[in-house]
């Protein structure tokens, strides 16, 4: 047996160091990664948004903060713009991707590196009970047979082009985009299983901020609420 010189025993001494800072910077991203995403997955989540549907209030390319607590404690109101899980309204509940295509993909929604294919932004225009139909003889959305005023319009695009005439049951949501020209909302989905409408129990929050771009950075707001 040969002995231990003090070579060996500064050289052990060295590595231990060197093993601890590892472990600890790698203890600290795993750490780090479940906070942030209990976060995501509780109170604030992030979205990309792919198209101009919603217009001017948010253009493509936005990254958003949406709260998942916002409608907690308060109800849905007409005016909110809510972020919905989409799949069974606008979307179709089964992919076709399989499990790995459907992982793959939710990785990259996680990341913010893709857009995600189901979740959606709108605003709300009826909630349940209420009676939306197009038009009023000047033009206007009507909810309970009176005209609305609807200021957040993408500036030059008229209320609605498809005349439609629906009262929206309990726990369902009439949402149209801003952006009116541009916008696959209720009105398209007529004639399709739910006609459109939006289980309330599908929303996953309210937008609150824009991450990105830089120069639209900060807090934002979804007023006016002009739906009454």
């Amino acid at each position: 047996m040969t002995a231990e010189t003090d070579a060996d025993r500064s050289t052990r001494s060295e590595r231990r160091p060197r093993l601890l800072g590892w472990r600890s910077a790698l203890l600290g991203v795993v750490v780090a990664f479940v906070v942030w995403s209990l976060v995501r997955a509780f109170l604030v989540d992030v979205f990309y948004i792919p198209s101009g549907s919603m217009e001017p209030l948010l253009q493509p390319g936005d990254r958003i903060a949406v709260s998942r607590t916002a409608f907690a404690s308060r109800p849905i109101e007409r005016g909110d713009v809510v972020v919905f899980d989409g799949r069974g309204s606008f979307a179709p509940l089964d992919s076709g991707r399989g499990w790995i295509g459907d992982a793959l993909q939710g990785a990259g929604e996680w990341l913010g590196v893709v857009p995600n294919e189901t979740v959606f932004v709108k605003r709300v225009i009826g909630v349940a009970g209420d009676h939306v139909a197009c038009c009023s003889p000047d033009g206007r959305l009507t909810v309970n047979g009176k005209p609305i005023d609807e200021p957040y319009l993408f500036p030059g695009d008229a209320p609605s082009t498809m005349k439609f005439d629906v009262i929206v049951p309990a726990g369902r949501l009439w949402l149209l985009g801003d952006h009116r020209s541009d916008s696959m909302d209720s009105r398209a989905l007529l004639g399709a299983p739910g006609g459109g409408l939006v289980r309330t129990d599908r929303v996953i929050g309210e937008p609150i901020a824009i991450l990105w771009p830089l120069d639209r950075l900060g807090p934002m707001t979804t007023t006016p609420k002009e739906v009454r």
